[in-house]
């Protein structure tokens, strides 16, 4: 199995000279970070096309309440889901569409390549 230690940076420049790209891929690590727990990209997903309360996150995602909870607080003080409250009820949305267009992005490339050929697969 071949890992990249470092950076991809253009041809003949340093991955990480001056020009910002360190602090780019320092935002990136930690979005990866963030989203690195299925259950937030389940959030994720099933807040993409409508907000919903918690009860009906539960209906969608099977987890008890005091760990979605828990997941929704560290998506929103992130930024990427935003809440309303109504009444007793807080509403979640998707707050960061970079957030679920990567949840989203890379989903999508797994099941295409679950679904894919033996052979056309990407090998680790």
């Amino acid at each position: 199995m071949k890992t990249e230690t470092a950076p991809v940076a253009q041809a003949g420049a340093p991955a990480d000279e001056g020009d910002g790209s360190a602090e780019v891929f320092d935002a990136a690590a930690d979005l990866f970070r963030l989203l690195a727990t299925p259950i937030r990209l389940k959030i994720i997903s099933a807040l993409c096309e409508r907000e919903k309360n918690v009860s009906q996150l539960l209906q969608d995602i099977h987890t008890t309440q005091p760990n979605m909870s828990q997941h929704l607080a560290t998506l929103h003080r992130a930024g990427v889901l935003a809440r309303r409250r109504e009444g007793t009820q807080i509403y979640y949305r998707i707050g960061s569409q970079r957030a679920a267009t990567l949840c989203r992005a890379v989903c999508m490339q797994i099941a295409l390549e679950d679904d894919a050929p033996a052979g056309d697969k990407l090998r680790s």
